[in-house]
């Protein structure tokens, strides 16, 4: 897992951005990050337009349990904190240990999702099913949006583990890593509002 170093023999502090193509994956990725908030903002939109819209379903304040929200929230807060770590690993050219810092953060990704389906399964026991209502069409696709971006990002993290392991680290893995825990901080972004717009408002409305 030898990484390649500059021509002083040091390895860079951001091997991220140490070539062009690297640069300009990064620079890529914060547009496409870009597109993403805009689809993200307009679901957020049209959720708080239908919120109300309950139907004969039951209401969010009837409906959502905190403590096993705040249970995923933290979930996905340490996971963020873990990708942080990853990428001092990979600045600091310390293979095992982003290695190590990945798996965990696939890990807690793994158990956020698992959070999240057993409280569909349980809003679906209790009637709040896809087509009840405009406001549970409007949650199930804003938070469903989110969770399959949150699986995504789960996949392709273990994709990278699995290629960092062949590989080795070097200057086309390491844009790969970085711009994956972006990806990783932004989905913790769009989680953070969802938890406060779709369920501490909801709470308490």
């Amino acid at each position: 897992m030898s990484a390649p170093v500059h021509a002083d023999g040091q390895w860079p502090h951001e091997p991220e951005k140490a070539t062009l193509e690297g640069r300009n994956k990064v620079l890529g990725f914060w547009l496409f990050l870009g597109g993403e908030s805009v689809l993200f903002g307009t679901l957020f939109a049209t959720f708080i337009a239908l919120r109300n819209s309950i139907g004969d379903g039951p209401a969010a304040h009837e409906l959502f349990k905190l403590p096993m929200v705040g249970a995923a929230t933290i979930i996905l807060l340490v996971s963020s904190l873990t990708s942080v770590f990853a990428v001092q690993a990979l600045h600091q050219n310390r293979v095992k240990s982003l290695i190590q810092w990945l798996i965990a953060t696939v890990i807690l990704g793994f158990a956020f999702l698992g959070l999240e389906i057993y409280e569909f399964v349980e809003y679906v026991h209790e009637g709040h099913t896809f087509t009840t209502s405009a406001f549970s069409t409007a949650f199930y696709t804003l938070v469903g949006f989110h969770g399959a971006h949150v699986a995504f990002g789960v996949v392709w993290i273990t994709m990278l583990v699995v290629q960092v392991q062949k590989k080795g680290l070097n200057f086309v893995t390491a844009p790969k890593v970085y711009v994956s825990a972006i990806y990783w901080h932004f989905i913790d972004v769009v989680w953070v509002f969802i938890f406060t717009v779709v369920y501490l408002m909801g709470k308490v409305g």
